[in-house]
C-alpha cells in the first residue's frame, strides 16, 4: 500500500461547512469510544453495526460513513487496549470515506466527497507528474482532514504491486544520529543526517517548557512558541528523510543493486528495559522514519530491500569474526588487528550478513569484499592488508 497525501482546495462548497460536518464526524465517533472504553469485552462488527447504526443515521450520516465512523472507532480502542495505552481522545478533524462517498478523478485533479446531505469539490494541489503514477490503480479509501491553520488535505491508500528485480549488487546502510555509513562493498561514504538539528530544537521547545513550568499551558505567546519549534523539528526529519530515500533508492536502481537495513523495530522496546537514558534517546532519534521513508520509495521504484538482524553488526570484526574491544567509536580486533571506526564496522557486518542471506553458497554474491574470500572457510591470512576507501560529504 503506497498513499497519495496532497493539500486542496475547495472548489465546491466553503471551509466552515466543511469543517462542520468533520467536527461532527469527529464528535460522534468520540461518543462511540467512550460507549466501547467501558465494556470487557469489544463487540464485532456485526454488533457494532446494530448498537449504533440507526443513531448515527438519526443524526443524518450516510448509510456508508455510519460503518467508517463506529470501524475507525473499533480499531482505535481495539488498539489502544491491546497496548495498555489511554482512552483515546480525538483531536484531529478527519473524515473516512469509501467508494460510495467519494469520487476520484485523478485527471482532473479533482476529489468529490459527500458528507450528509452536502458535496463538496476538493481540487489537489500536487505535481501532475507524481499524481500519474496513481492513475489505474485501485484506491481503497478517501481521508478528508483539516488542520490547525486551515489547511484541507487530502490522503488515498493505492494498492500497489511490488516486484522487486533481481539485484547484481549491494548496498548496506547503518543509520546512526549524526551520519549514515553506506557500504557498497568497496569503500564507506558518510553522509551527514539533520537529525541533530531536529533534536535540537526539540530540546529547546523543551526548555521554554521547563523555564515557564506550567504557565506555558495558559500564555499563546509561549504555547505558539513551543508549537512551532516542534513543527520545525518534524518538518526538518520528514524533508531529510524523503530526500535521502530518494537518493539512494534511485542510486541503487540505477546500478541494480539491493539496500540492506538493520530490522530496528524492537530496538526501543528493548532499550528500555535495559536504560530509561537511552529509551528517551532513541525516541528523540527518527531512525524508524528513516527506514519507513526507504521503504515507501523501494516499493515505488521496485528495489528490493533487506532486514539484517542487528545483533553483533557492531561488535563482530568483518575480517575474522573475533569480538572487538573499543576505545570510544574505534573497534580494534585483537586478533587480526583490523580497526575501524562503529560505523564503518555495522556497515560492513549488515553487508556481510546480507550477502550470505542472498547466496549462501560461494560464488559472486558470497565472495568477502574486502578479501576475496568466504568468512565460511576462515577468511584471510591475518597478515593480508585490508583496505577500506572512506568518502566524507
Amino acid at each position: 500500500m503506497l498513499t497519495l497525501k496532497a493539500q486542496g482546495i475547495l472548489v465546491n462548497g466553503t471551509t466552515n461547512e466543511l469543517r462542520e460536518e468533520l467536527y461532527l464526524i469527529r464528535r460522534a465517533t468520540q461518543y462511540i469510544i467512550d460507549a466501547l472504553w467501558e465494556l470487557d469485552k469489544l463487540p464485532s462488527l456485526n454488533q457494532m453495526h446494530q448498537m449504533f447504526y440507526k443513531i448515527l443515521r438519526r443524526q443524518g450520516f450516510r448509510a456508508h460513513q455510519c460503518k467508517q465512523i463506529y470501524k475507525y472507532a473499533l480499531s482505535t480502542v481495539k488498539s489502544v487496549k491491546n497496548n495498555g495505552g489511554r482512552k483515546p481522545v480525538l483531536r484531529k478533524l478527519t473524515a473516512r470515506l469509501d467508494k460510495y462517498d467519494a469520487k476520484v478523478d485523478l485527471e482532473n485533479q479533482l476529489i468529490v466527497v459527500k458528507l450528509r446531505n452536502r458535496v463538496f469539490k476538493i481540487k489537489l494541489l500536487h505535481n501532475k507528474g507524481y499524481i500519474r503514477k496513481f492513475m489505474e490503480r485501485k484506491w481503497y479509501e478517501v481521508i478528508v482532514s483539516i488542520d490547525r491553520s486551515g489547511r484541507i488535505w487530502v490522503s488515498m491508500p493505492f494498492r500497489w504491486i511490488y516486484k522487486p528485480y533481481d539485484p547484481k549488487k549491494l548496498i548496506s546502510l547503518d543509520i546512526n544520529l549524526k551520519k549514515i555509513a553506506v557500504y557498497n562493498g568497496r569503500r564507506v561514504r558518510r553522509i551527514n543526517t539533520r537529525f541533530t538539528e531536529a533534536l535540537y530544537l526539540k530540546h529547546l521547545a523543551e526548555e521554554v517548557q521547563r523555564r515557564h513550568s506550567y504557565a506555558w499551558r495558559r500564555n499563546k505567546k509561549w504555547l505558539d512558541i513551543i508549537r512551532a519549534l516542534h513543527r520545525r523539528s518534524r518538518n526538518i526529519v520528514i524533508d531529510w528523510s524523503r530526500k535521502f530515500a530518494k537518493y539512494i533508492v534511485l542510486k541503487a536502481k540505477r546500478i541494480r543493486s539491493a539496500i540492506a537495513l538493520e530490522d530496528l523495530e524492537k530496538l526501543w522496546f528493548k532499550a528500555s528495559g535495559k536504560s530509561p537514558n537511552l529509551a528517551d534517546k532513541l525516541s528523540r532519534f527518527a531512525y524508524r522514519k528513516l527506514q519507513l521513508a526507504i521503504i515507501t520509495k523501494a516499493i515505488e521504484y521496485n528495489v528490493p530491500i533487506i532486514f539484517m538482524n542487528p545483533r553483533g553488526t557492531s561488535t563482530v570484526c568483518p575480517r575474522c569474526g573475533a569480538k572487538l574491544t573499543y576505545n570510544h567509536r574505534l573497534a580494534i580486533c585483537r586478533n587480526c588487528g583490523f580497526i575501524a571506526d562503529r560505523d564503518t564496522i555495522g556497515a560492513i557486518n549488515i553487508y556481510l550478513k546480507a550477502i550470505q542471506a542472498l547466496a549462501p553458497r560461494p560464488g559472486s554474491w558470497g565472495t568477502h569484499p574486502m578479501t576475496n574470500e568466504t568468512r565460511a572457510k576462515g577468511g584471510p591470512p591475518k597478515d593480508e592488508p585490508m583496505t577500506v576507501l572512506y568518502t566524507f560529504i
